[in-house]
């Protein structure tokens, strides 16, 4: 197969793929007579490896030794462990659904509330944290607490490192005042104003820069759809700048 064919099989952008290939994760194929570079299972495998490692918190050098392990094994080996993983993540779903119709029990009964069943780390992470006075603030707050309280632990864990890591670099918590500001002052604009571009590119740039693990493109773990849910609580033209910036950190 070729390289758009590989990407598309595992659900990520051929960027993605260049991207593992020049940081000498991914091994790269050589180009055959004809000038295309031609991908076959074991790639495929090396590839959700790769995309499986980082997701668990691997740096891409823990990654790059994993993947060259691997290539002195045979294929029912990796296979097996593979599939052993993939069982372990059966797990974790069951304990995120488990968890999610606890939740969803407790908002049918009208009992629900967020502090309640986000983790300490989270809550106490948030009082230590500035936020100005904003609505846009507040919704986000909102988001961060439903996101932690459905995530699996290992998921949490990383979140609550990489927001402790944003919060305590000044500039960074600069910025992120400044995008509240700019999406409050949207609450009442239609959903074609001008300044939603602008400020969805801005926040698109800030969240593949600063949030998405090892700076790497298109590995955000949300996709427009995905999101869609999550935008009741902002004003339409709010809600776009979001669309817009997911959009852009899909396509990157």
């Amino acid at each position: 197969m070729r390289i758009g064919e590989l990407a598309a099989l595992l659900g990520v952008s051929t960027r993605t793929v260049r991207y593992y290939h020049h940081q000498g994760v991914l091994p790269e194929p050589p180009r055959l007579a004809n000038g295309y570079r031609e991908y076959g299972m074991r790639d495929a495998i090396a590839l959700a490896r790769v995309r499986r490692l980082v997701a668990l918190g691997l740096s891409l050098g823990e990654a790059r030794d994993v993947i060259a392990d691997d290539r002195s094994r045979e294929l029912p080996e990796i296979l097996a462990e593979i599939d052993a993983d993939l069982a372990r993540q059966e797990e974790e779903i069951r304990i995120r659904r488990r968890r999610l119709a606890e939740v969803l029990q407790r908002a049918e009964a009208g009992t629900l509330g967020l502090e309640s069943t986000a983790s300490p780390d989270l809550l106490a992470f948030l009082k230590t944290v500035d936020l100005p006075a904003s609505k846009a603030a507040a919704w986000d707050r909102e988001l961060l607490l439903l996101m932690d309280t459905v995530a699996a632990e290992p998921e949490r864990e990383r979140a609550f490192t990489m927001f402790r890591t944003l919060a305590a670099d000044p500039e960074v918590a600069a910025r992120g005042n400044e995008f509240y500001r700019r999406l409050d002052e949207l609450a009442d604009a239609e959903p074609g104003d001008p300044r939603i571009g602008p400020l969805a590119e801005t926040l698109a740039e800030y969240t593949l820069r600063h949030m998405l693990p090892a700076g790497l493109p298109g590995e955000s773990g949300f996709g427009a759809e995905e999101v869609e849910p999550l935008l009741e609580g902002l004003a339409p033209a709010q809600a776009e700048v979001v669309r817009q910036a997911v959009r852009r950190i899909s396509a990157a």
